[in-house]
C-alpha cells in the first residue's frame, strides 16, 4: 500500500531509496542543485559501478554542479523539455513527490509525496518506472561538456554485472569513444557489426566474432561490448 509523506519524511525516504540503490537509480527533477549530502550519496552510487539517471528541465546546470559530474563515470545526467513531474526510484522503491533535487527545496519547502514499495504495489510501480522510462528516452542527454546529444531509446539502460569484467553496454561505450549512442549504433550497422530487421537491431555473425553479446536483463535487451574494443 502507498505511503503518505510530508516534508521530512519525503526527505528521509529519497535518501533511504538512493543509499539502497544497488541497480539502478533514476533521479527526475525539473530543477538540479544538490546539496552536500546528496553529492556524497551519489558519488558513493558512482564507486560502486551503479548506474545511476539524473533529468532535469528547467534550468542549465550551475557551475558547481557541471565541476561535481565530471568526476562521475556512471551517473548520466539529462535534459527534457518542459518536464514538471518529480519522481525518484530504485528498483524497490518509487517516490512521487512536489519535491524538487534542489537544495532549497528540500530546507524551506512544505512538500508532500507518495512512497510507493514495488513488493507491496507491483503494478503501480510498473506504471510509474514504465512512465520514468519514456521521460528518459525523450531526453536529451548532457555531455560533461554540456554538448546535447539525443539518446537512441534502446534499452541498454540497466549496469549489469558483465560490465565490471570487462564489457560495456552500447551507451558506455559511446561515453568512452566520445559519440552518441545513435551514431555508434548507426556505425555497428554500417561495418556489419548489428544487423536491421523490422526495425530492430540484432548481433550478426561478425557482432559475435568480435566479442558482442546480446542480453536480457531486468530492464529489457541490451548489447554488450568487450571494454578495448
Amino acid at each position: 500500500m502507498a505511503k503518505f509523506l510530508n516534508t521530512s519524511a519525503t526527505n528521509y525516504f529519497l535518501e533511504e531509496l538512493i543509499k539502497d540503490a544497488k541497480d539502478r537509480l533514476i533521479l527526475i527533477s525539473p530543477f538540479l542543485k544538490l546539496n552536500d549530502r546528496m553529492k556524497e550519496l551519489l558519488a558513493d552510487k558512482n564507486r560502486l559501478k551503479i548506474d545511476v539517471r539524473i533529468v532535469y528541465g528547467k534550468s542549465e546546470l550551475q557551475p558547481e554542479e557541471i565541476n561535481w559530474l565530471k568526476e562521475l563515470t556512471y551517473i548520466r545526467t539529462s535534459f527534457c523539455k518542459n518536464l514538471h513531474a518529480k519522481c525518484y526510484l530504485n528498483e524497490d522503491l518509487c517516490i512521487i513527490t512536489s519535491l524538487n533535487l534542489y537544495e532549497f527545496s528540500q530546507v524551506n519547502n512544505n512538500e508532500m509525496g507518495v512512497l510507493i514499495r514495488r513488493a507491496d504495489d507491483t503494478e503501480l510501480y510498473k506504471d510509474g518506472y514504465e512512465e520514468a522510462q519514456r521521460i528518459i528516452r525523450i531526453s536529451d542527454e548532457v555531455r560533461i561538456s554540456l554538448e546535447r546529444v539525443v539518446i537512441e531509446p534502446s534499452n541498454d539502460h540497466k549496469l549489469e554485472p558483465d560490465e565490471r569484467l570487462g564489457k560495456l553496454t552500447t551507451s558506455k561505450l559511446a561515453i568512452k569513444l566520445g559519440v552518441n549512442t545513435t551514431q555508434l549504433m548507426k556505425n555497428f550497422v554500417a561495418s556489419g557489426v548489428l544487423e536491421i530487421k523490422e526495425d530492430k537491431h540484432y548481433l550478426s555473425t561478425k557482432g559475435k566474432e568480435i566479442g558482442g553479446e546480446f542480453r536480457m536483463g531486468s530492464y529489457g535487451t541490451y548489447f554488450l561490448w568487450p571494454e578495448n574494443f
